[in-house]
């Protein structure tokens, strides 16, 4: 009980930080680097940022791990990362109050990509996080998951990215 109060503490205390840690000029730069990369292929890269869980979730007896992906997951569903042309969306979350990260890749591209790499990716992340670098350890990610959708879902000579998804990082 002690644990899930400080919890909700944590997750409202973390929402006043959520600016300071993501200017807009972070934004902007984040924002720049999604577009940039959708011209290279036909993929969707969505950031989320949230700064606590919503109530509903901290009052849930679950585990924190099980918490952070059952939020990722539902995002991935209402932000409409899962309804790309050619399946191939990806959701990068970050939960600060917890430092917790998520991927989540929509099944075009999670075909292609073994969970060895998503976890490797997350623990780079990890670490940026741990510096304090959060702008430095989401521009790694979208690196990253540019490369893989490059190598799966490279454009045709000629062709376009139909952009179907906004490049702004979502801020919770």
């Amino acid at each position: 009980m002690i644990q899930r109060l400080q919890r909700l503490i944590t997750h409202r205390w973390r929402e006043a930080g959520l600016q300071r840690t993501f200017t807009p000029a972070r934004l902007h730069a984040l924002t720049q680097q999604v577009a940039t990369s959708e011209h290279q292929h036909s993929g969707e890269i969505r950031i989320v940022i949230e700064a606590g869980l919503p109530l509903s979730y901290l009052l849930k007896n679950q585990p924190l791990r099980a918490l952070v992906r059952a939020r990722a997951l539902s995002l991935f569903g209402k932000l409409r990362v899962w309804d790309t042309a050619q399946n191939n969306g990806v959701l990068i979350y970050l939960l600060l109050a917890e430092r917790a990260i998520e991927i989540v890749a929509d099944r075009g591209l999670n075909e292609q990509v073994t969970p060895a790499v998503w976890q490797a990716l997350v623990a780079r992340m990890r670490e940026s996080f741990r510096q304090g670098e959060f702008e430095a350890g989401l521009a790694q990610a979208v690196g990253h998951v540019s490369d893989l959708l490059q190598t799966h879902f490279a454009l045709q000579p000629g062709a376009a990215n139909a952009n179907e998804l906004p490049n702004e990082p979502h801020l919770l």
